[in-house]
């Protein structure tokens, strides 16, 4: 046949270009990074630079908010679609670089189709329209209803039910949050506010974190909440978020924060970041946890009078310490957990030993009798078995805890007081606002103890079972040999 109309030779070329680009992309799929623990977590292709989140919060706590995501990230290579992190609310629209761009969804991906494809090493610019849904299972992570508003507990792998991200610990990036809600409440997120702007019924905060932050260390408060300030070590703002109701009843755990600075300062060394608080929320979460800058604590940990004053003392240096090791040193995969908690439950056990009266080598021994049926439950400390299917949090047990605080108290022993010291402090002078592995971790300790640790590591963090403790040559463990297991 001759195509003699040029009108038609055109609107046929089209439609075989048309076929041509969708024989070249496959079906959109889920992708990851890779990590062993959440192989879906993360995405490839590209560096998150900066969000800029807003939220519209209406006064209800089981309805969905409506939100904007704006990213703006870096392509390390060729993009015809970008995947991002998203699983918890509508996408409305989505633009790539300023023009639309079609978008679909696989698994927990949003799979985004610009208009032209990214070039390698060009900024894209992505702004997601969507809603960002509170409701679901409590302890499938993201949003936590609070008697009188919102939080967040992102971790470990839900920061995507509330925002489209990159999520995962790997790519830290800086964010800016813009809340509105009714007036009457108060809206707080991480880092510092830049913005607060009235309009009768309504008004709008907005915040901003001068230091790159992981997805999973978000956190956005709203509700009828006090805002306290006090001056923490070199003129430190020290900003605690709590119920208005409580902050009387409060106030004597609070003003104890000053005092937790200045004595992780003198373990390891200046604060990393622009200011701390304690989040006090009005939920049952079961945990605590470091969301950067500002800590979440369930309320009944202050005021429920189950736990001595000294454990609850210790566990506000816990997640303290998590700003130092976890948030400004983020883990480069979920098997490095192990420097997360363990670090930081040293510290909260020392700060015990050390005000207290509790003995760290009594902690320690306890946690040797355990240790090896721990690892035969949830793996070594760096080499930890996947979470429970559906339980995610169940990635969070014993053997990341005091498991970890074990090898840390086996490799003081090891390489001396001083050796360690000195080690703690490098280790997040040199990894600050970066992210670092275990083997990270082991090059350092075995540069500053001046000799080959490899063995030691391999026993401590890798082994099924404990080693021997240097120096406790009595110290025995409880669980069953494998003579007596058969």
């Amino acid at each position: 046949m001759l195509l003699t109309s040029r009108r038609l030779r055109a609107t046929l070329l089209a439609a075989a270009s048309a076929t041509l680009v969708a024989a070249t992309l496959p079906p959109a799929t889920p992708l990851g990074i890779g990590d062993s623990l959440f192989p879906h977590l993360g995405n490839p292709g590209y560096d998150v630079l900066a969000y800029d989140i807003a939220f519209t919060y209406r006064g209800s706590n089981t309805k969905p908010l409506d939100a904007v995501t704006k990213i703006e990230a870096r392509a390390a290579r060729r993009l015809e679609r970008i995947n991002l992190d998203f699983s918890h609310g509508t996408v409305r629209t989505v633009q790539v670089n300023g023009r639309p761009a079609d978008f679909t969804t696989a698994g927990e991906d949003l799979v985004v189709e610009p208009a032209a494809d990214v070039e390698p090493g060009s900024r894209m610019h992505i702004t997601v329209t969507h809603t960002s849904d509170p409701n679901g299972p409590a302890d499938a992570g993201g949003w936590v209803r609070t008697g009188d508003g919102l939080a967040m507990a992102n971790q470990a792998d839900a920061a995507h039910r509330v925002f489209p991200c990159n999520d995962h610990p790997s790519d830290k990036a800086y964010f800016t949050f813009r809340i509105t809600a009714p007036s009457e409440l108060t809206a707080v997120a991480n880092g510092v506010r830049t913005v607060k702007v009235w309009t009768g019924p309504t008004t709008t905060w907005a915040y901003r974190t001068k230091h790159p932050m992981a997805t999973e260390l978000a956190q956005v408060s709203i509700g009828r909440s006090a805002v306290l300030k006090r001056q923490g070590p070199g003129g430190l703002v020290v900003r605690d978020v709590v119920p208005a109701a409580d902050r009387e009843k409060l106030e004597p755990w609070l003003k104890k924060t000053p005092e937790h600075l200045e004595w992780m300062e003198k373990k390891v060394g200046r604060y990393p970041f622009e200011t701390y608080g304690v989040l006090v929320a009005d939920a049952a979460t079961g945990f605590e946890l470091e969301t950067q800058t500002l800590s979440l604590f369930e309320r009944s940990l202050f005021t429920g009078g189950e736990f001595p004053e000294w454990y609850v003392d210790a566990v506000m240096v816990h997640e303290l310490a998590h700003q130092w090791f976890g948030n400004s040193v983020s883990p480069g995969t979920w098997s490095d957990l192990w420097l997360n908690e363990g670090h930081a439950t040293w510290y909260e056990a020392t700060y015990a030993e050390e005000k207290s009266q509790k003995p760290l080598e009594t902690r320690m021994r306890e946690a040797y009798k355990r240790s090896d049926q721990w690892r035969a439950d949830a793996g070594p400390p760096a080499a930890p078995k996947p979470p429970t299917p559906g339980e995610k949090i169940s990635l969070f047990r014993p053997v990341v805890y005091d498991g970890s605080a074990l090898a840390l108290y086996a490799l003081r022993q090891t390489i001396g007081k001083d050796a360690f010291s000195q080690l703690e402090r490098t280790w997040v002078r040199e990894h600050r606002d970066g992210t670092a592995t275990t083997a990270d971790f082991t090059a350092l300790a075995s540069r500053i103890a001046g000799r080959d640790l490899t063995a030691f590591f391999a026993q401590w963090l890798y082994a099924d079972r404990t080693p021997p403790m240097p120096g406790h040559p009595d110290w025995r463990s409880t669980a069953p040999t494998a003579r007596e297991e058969s």
